[in-house]
């Protein structure tokens, strides 16, 4: 489980990159929100939580952990997306979907995940 969020935040990081350039060139800096989420949410969040499954396999092994990642995997680009809709010339009840759900969908998983890690990571006793 921890390769697939970390290969799943190589992405994010990449799209982070690319939309920054986009800003850049375009001078639109209105989207730097978005691009603070991508960044953070995407690349540094689901890059730890890929290290911290990849330490602990026990803890990324369980039905919480699957849970987590596709409440997270699901729920970030409807909240990416819905987050850029605000410049766009979309419906309200659309952008409010998107970003209402997405951003529950990953307040959700951030929950799964702190039950999961209290849950079954264990302190070791030397």
């Amino acid at each position: 489980m921890g390769a697939r969020w970390i290969k799943i935040s190589v992405l994010y990081f990449a799209i982070a990159l690319a939309f920054g350039l986009f800003m850049h060139y375009t001078v639109q800096l209105q989207w730097k929100a978005t691009h603070a989420h991508i960044g953070v949410l995407g690349w540094l969040s689901t890059g730890f939580i890929g290290l911290i499954y990849s330490f602990y396999k026990e803890a990324a092994e369980t039905a919480l952990a699957k849970a987590q990642f596709w409440f997270y995997n699901i729920g970030l680009p409807f909240l990416l997306v819905g987050m850029m809709m605000v410049y766009l010339d979309v419906p309200h009840w659309l952008f409010e979907f998107c970003v209402s759900g997405g951003g529950i969908a990953v307040a959700f998983s951030a929950v799964l995940f702190v039950v999961n890690i209290f849950k079954h990571v264990k302190c070791s006793t030397n």
